[in-house]
């Protein structure tokens, strides 16, 4: 009976150790990272929101996105949100952040152009986010809802383009109450 060399023992000690700390690291990020898509249902009302005083009334059109630092759903659209603020800037919508009440986090640097709003009546009553509320150029909550439905969120599947192309025709939109089904975090505190 032949036995293995040492040489052969120990290469297969290292691949079998390699082997457990890849599963371990897949197993890791899967706990961490990756969530089962739910099909719960999210209904946005818009009556709860208003704009501060100060951006109340008319003027340019207003598009306030909310986040949660904590929510995974907010990596999935902010490729996208960092489109719309480079093409619909420079047309003069105003953008801006109104961050989870009692979270930490800072948005990425190509969302540095959205001016944080540390006040929106009504946002605490929020049901979700990744959500987006646009006021037209009269001030009148124009959308409220998910930028898109689904798991994700593209300008593909987007409901904001239309939305801001039609605002910005100076075709009205009413569209401030939507059910939705989504990538969608609590806004609720615990």
């Amino acid at each position: 009976m032949h036995l293995p060399s040492r040489k052969t023992l120990l290469a297969c000690t290292i691949a079998l150790l390699w082997a457990a700390a890849m599963a371990g690291a897949y197993w890791w990020y899967q706990l961490r990272y990756i969530r089962a898509f739910s099909e719960q249902t999210t209904l946005f009302a818009g009556e709860i929101l208003r704009l501060p005083a100060e951006l109340a009334g008319p003027g340019p059109i207003r598009l306030v996105h909310f986040w949660d630092p904590a929510c995974p759903c907010n990596v999935g659209n902010q490729q996208h949100l960092s489109q719309l603020l480079e093409h619909y800037g420079p047309q003069g919508v105003r953008f801006y952040a109104v961050q989870k009440p009692g979270s930490s986090g800072h948005l990425p640097q190509p969302l540095a152009g959205l001016q944080p709003l540390s006040d929106l009546p009504g946002s605490e009553r929020l049901p979700a986010s990744p959500a987006v509320a646009i006021w037209d150029q009269q001030g009148q909550l124009a959308y409220f809802g998910p930028y898109s439905e689904g798991a994700t969120c593209t300008s593909n599947n987007s409901f904001i383009e239309p939305i801001l192309e039609a605002l910005s025709a100076g075709r009205p939109v009413s569209a401030s109450n939507t059910l939705a089904v989504g990538c969608f975090c609590d806004w609720q505190a615990p």
